[in-house]
């Protein structure tokens, strides 16, 4: 995908936007307030003992592309879940890749909704094509925002693109 930027990457100059899904291999492929996307591969380390993904790593993605969009969207303002709801459709087995989009149903000066869409990657075409899990995500936000937070604000500002 031209014009993204890979904030998981190994780079010590680009952010560590979510620790946990940095470990996971998770690469966040664009962030705004409208949409937040992502690539995973499934590999052992996400799976459960039968090989496909595990329900609480495609929770974990969820929760995470919605909370960064909530905080992009709210103007770099603390978001924190107060609510999960996830749906899983069909599996996702261990060598393949899943992209997950995130998109606000309703942002609200202190409450916002997020819609997050996991769906399994065709290899012959890199297109996303069967979807794997739908999730509903509540924030809610104006929290306090540590003032030692600006540098995460910054770098998210950077890369974003806004």
């Amino acid at each position: 995908m031209s014009g993204t930027t890979n904030f998981s990457s190994s780079s010590n100059s680009k952010p560590v936007v979510d620790n946990a899904l940095h470990a996971l291999g998770f690469v966040y492929t664009q962030i705004s307030p409208e949409k937040v996307t992502g690539r995973l591969k499934v590999t052992l380390t996400c799976c459960q003992p039968f090989k496909v993904l595990n329900g609480g790593v495609s929770a974990l993605i969820a929760e995470s592309t919605a909370s960064l969009g909530g905080y992009v969207a709210s103007g770099y303002g603390r978001v924190a879940g107060v609510q999960l709801s996830v749906n899983h459709l069909k599996p996702a087995a261990l060598g393949e890749e899943i992209e997950a989009e995130a998109k606000p149903i309703h942002l609200g000066r202190t409450t916002q909704v997020w819609e997050v869409q996991i769906r399994r990657i065709e290899p012959s075409t890199s297109e996303s094509k069967v979807l794997l899990s739908t999730s509903k995500v509540v924030l809610v936000g104006n929290l306090h925002t540590p003032k030692d937070m600006k540098y995460y604000e910054e770098a998210i500002k950077k890369y974003s693109k806004l």
